[in-house]
């Protein structure tokens, strides 16, 4: 079901998510070989898309990191799942994807999480968040990011109760870098 951090990501017709912050996008992308990139930043954030990948396969969601509404703020919603959704569901798993955040400990393992599910709907939810908390101690999944997911995806309340159960990640400043394996 998953891998941890350091090993190939150019194994051919089964790439692999990986996660990080923007910090280690550029290293991630060029380690990894990633064909698709998925960017999960506040609007005030600034970033710039590495050169290896295309402008067509780079997904900018603009959010900020909150579960719930706060004025001058955007909350994750419907639309970005969505988005989100049918970007990965274009990917045709010939490269890696490369999800990443401004810390790579919640926006990003949400949305890696939520891709995985997409991709592989006979994956266990809580089995899944398990391989999550063991490959990032520190991940504390966006929770919004997930009940949205839950309820597009239809999996009825599984995939909140399984980030629930995991529970708050570790304190860190920046996440692990980690790849998962929705596939394998």
């Amino acid at each position: 079901m998953a891998a941890a951090g350091g090993g190939a990501g150019r194994m051919e017709g089964h790439a692999m998510i990986h996660v990080c912050p923007l910090s280690k996008l550029e290293q991630t992308v060029s380690r990894t070989g990633a064909g698709r990139l998925v960017t999960l930043l506040s609007a005030d954030t600034d970033m710039a898309r590495p050169a290896s990948v295309a402008e067509r396969d780079h997904l900018h969601l603009r959010m900020n990191d909150i579960a719930e509404l706060r004025d001058g703020l955007t909350l994750p919603g419907e639309a970005h799942v969505r988005r989100l959704l049918d970007f990965a569901s274009g990917w045709d798993r010939a490269r890696p994807m490369v999800i990443h955040c401004y810390a790579g400990v919640s926006r990003s393992p949400a949305a890696a999480y939520i891709v995985a599910v997409a991709l592989n709907p006979a994956l266990n939810e809580a089995e899944l968040a398990a391989m999550l908390r063991w490959l990032s101690p520190s991940a504390t999944p966006n929770s919004r990011l997930i009940a949205v997911a839950d309820a597009l995806l239809g999996r009825e309340g599984r995939m909140i109760a399984a980030i629930k159960g995991i529970g708050r990640g570790a304190d860190a400043f920046e996440g692990e870098v980690f790849e998962l394996d929705p596939f394998g």
